[in-house]
């Protein structure tokens, strides 16, 4: 599920137009591990959940990452998943995006098939819209159709995201285990190019 990705419009400024989407890599260990701790200071929960993986040992990690994409060593109840980060021109991570390439029923109900989340420093200028826009370009490179992006209701900032990218709401309820009502949103595939132009 997104996280409050970006308060402004939907529309790319120009620093989210020259972000790019990247297989994670040691030679950005310091900048992803400034990501997360902006969002363990800040108190936000992290999302995408891998977030929250241990990172002391970096390789490690990867090769969790590297794992988890090919479906190896998967808890009971996960699908293989794909970790991207969003890189900025000075070579940031400002954002970390997570792509399931199956659903569950439970990921049906919430969480879809992209989750992401944005630097807190970094929001508020068009990345949620980039990070999202390159996400589905890289679900469809992993042969997922119409693809399930999922919010909670009281998150508007995503919703925009959502729907700028051609997200369609389907439906809405509440989720106990959140505590909160989530909507979930449809992106057909080819949608964001129609929308663009």
């Amino acid at each position: 599920m997104p996280s409050s990705a970006d308060a402004a419009s939907v529309v790319s400024t120009p620093l989210a137009r020259e972000a790019r989407v990247v297989t994670p890599s040691a030679r950005l260990c310091d900048s992803y591990r400034k990501l997360v701790a902006e969002f363990v200071d800040g108190g936000e929960k992290l999302i995408p959940f891998v977030l929250g993986f241990d990172h002391a040992d970096f390789d490690a990690m990867l090769a969790r990452l590297a794992d988890c994409a090919r479906g190896i060593g998967l808890p009971d109840g996960f699908v293989a998943h794909s970790t991207y980060w969003l890189v900025d021109d000075r070579e940031r991570v400002v954002g970390v995006s997570n792509i399931r390439h199956a659903l569950t029923p439970s990921l049906l109900r919430e969480g879809g098939h992209i989750g992401y989340g944005i630097r807190p420093s970094a929001r508020g200028r068009g990345l949620g819209s980039e990070i999202l826009r390159q996400s589905l370009s890289r679900a469809h490179d992993l042969d997922i159709g119409d693809v399930l992006v999922t919010c909670g209701q009281a998150n508007v900032a995503s919703a925009k995201v959502i729907i700028g990218n051609g997200g369609v709401l389907e439906s809405e309820a509440f989720v106990p285990d959140r505590d909160e009502i989530v909507q979930r949103y449809w992106i057909r595939r080819g949608a964001v190019a129609r929308s663009k132009g």
